[in-house]
């Protein structure tokens, strides 16, 4: 293990470095036409970050794994193989597991090389969780097979393979569990979406030069039902001021890509609009945009550019997070606060649908949350643009 240790590097960049660092890496000399049908499947996906991060990490895994445990090419890979695999990640050594998430590389001399700290498989931990034992989702073994299977569908349309192993294992169940109930909605409860948006208050108060952003990003999660991919700039995406736009009766909305990458409006409440008044004021920008105005929505720490990463939101939501729980800890709140420690910034957008449903009509909160129809509700489509900002437009960002 200790020379696979040593061979252990990233195979793929991120997204937008992934034509400069497509040299075939050392630990992939013996399987040249594995790792080239892996990056163009891969880059096939560069549409959308989110998705093309969550398919190159299950194929690099399995790339690793096959050539370093088993010494496979992944067209020589059989259904015993694939459940080996997923074993294999259900508990990777721990040569295989970092602390931390790191960059998969670093620029050094003008090149970028593989960061030698990089690991396939990384224990989640924050300051106030330390743990040496690594655990691996249900969501992340349905992807494992989704993203696997749709591998193997291109490899074999290709005519790189002949067969989709995954199809062949016939008992996933021995991997997945089944759900008899509705899955549970990981959302705050009111006593925590309180103490949270009230230490992002705080926060920019006292530093508002760094956390008026702060609280936007809090404000526009919660009250708009945002995923952290529409908050942040991307080839396909580059939020802006101007995304925020009045009709002609005078209500507002923000207009964002999502999911799919499909474009859609949100209803932009009178509290949110009054957030967005607020962060603009604190950027000495005029209280409300400018028809098409392309001030980015999201600055670095001192106007040094675009959030243009998830990772960076991620982060600016945890560290308010860790401050809540503090907070809430010394205030007597010790369960709550110990709750909160599992909460990651898509429960905002949970926690602001959850608490829509209970008074606007379902097929408002849907639209403004872009969730993908289903046939029942297909006819619910094209409902009235007025009726639907009406009932949004009382929206309260804290209660």
């Amino acid at each position: 293990m200790a020379e696979n240790q040593l061979k252990l590097i990233p195979l793929f960049d991120t997204l937008s470095n992934m034509s400069i660092t497509k040299n075939l890496p050392p630990i992939a000399q013996n399987y040249n036409n594995d790792f080239q049908h892996a990056w163009q499947f891969l880059y096939s996906y560069r549409g959308s970050e989110a998705t093309f991060n969550s398919y190159r990490r299950e194929i690099e895994r399995l790339l690793q794994w096959s050539w370093l445990i088993i010494n496979k090419s992944i067209k020589d890979i059989n259904r015993v193989d694939i459940e080996r695999f997923v074993e294999f990640c259900q508990s990777p050594p721990k040569e295989w597991i970092g602390v931390k998430n790191v960059a998969r590389f670093i620029e050094k001399n003008g090149s970028r090389i593989p960061n030698p700290k990089w690991r396939p498989y990384v224990i989640s931990a924050t300051k106030h969780i330390a743990t040496t034992n690594y655990f691996i989702s249900q969501k992340t073994l349905q992807s494992i097979f989704a993203i696997l299977g749709s591998f193997y569908n291109y490899l074999i349309q290709e005519d790189y393979v002949n067969f989709n192993p995954i199809i062949q294992i016939r008992q996933k169940s021995k991997f997945l569990r089944k759900q008899q109930n509705l899955p549970i909605i990981r959302r705050l409860s009111e006593l925590q979406w309180n103490y949270v948006i009230e230490t992002a208050e705080l926060m920019a108060t006292q530093n508002p030069s760094i956390h008026e952003r702060t609280l936007f990003i809090m404000n526009s999660l919660y009250g708009m039902y945002l995923r952290i991919s529409e908050l942040s700039a991307s080839k396909r995406w580059f939020p802006q001021m101007g995304h925020f736009y009045r009709d002609a009766d005078g209500n507002w909305w923000f207009k964002t890509v999502g999911k799919g990458n499909k474009e859609r409006i949100i209803t932009v409440s009178d509290a949110m609009l009054e957030a967005l008044k607020r962060y603009r004021q604190s950027l000495n920008l005029s209280p409300l945009p400018s028809p098409g105005e392309n001030t980015p929505l999201l600055f670095k720490n001192h106007g040094q550019g675009v959030i243009s990463s998830t990772r960076q939101i991620r982060s600016i939501v945890q560290r308010c997070f860790d401050t809540t729980m503090e907070r809430m800890q010394q205030d007597g709140f010790t369960e709550e606060a110990e709750q909160l420690k599992a909460a990651t910034v898509h429960w905002l957008r949970h926690t602001g649908i959850s608490d829509d449903v209970k008074y606007r009509p379902r097929e408002h909160v849907r639209d403004d949350a872009g969730h993908s129809s289903s046939a029942i509700t297909d006819k619910y489509i094209d409902i009235e643009l007025r009726a639907r900002h009406a009932s949004g437009k009382k929206k309260l960002l804290k209660t």
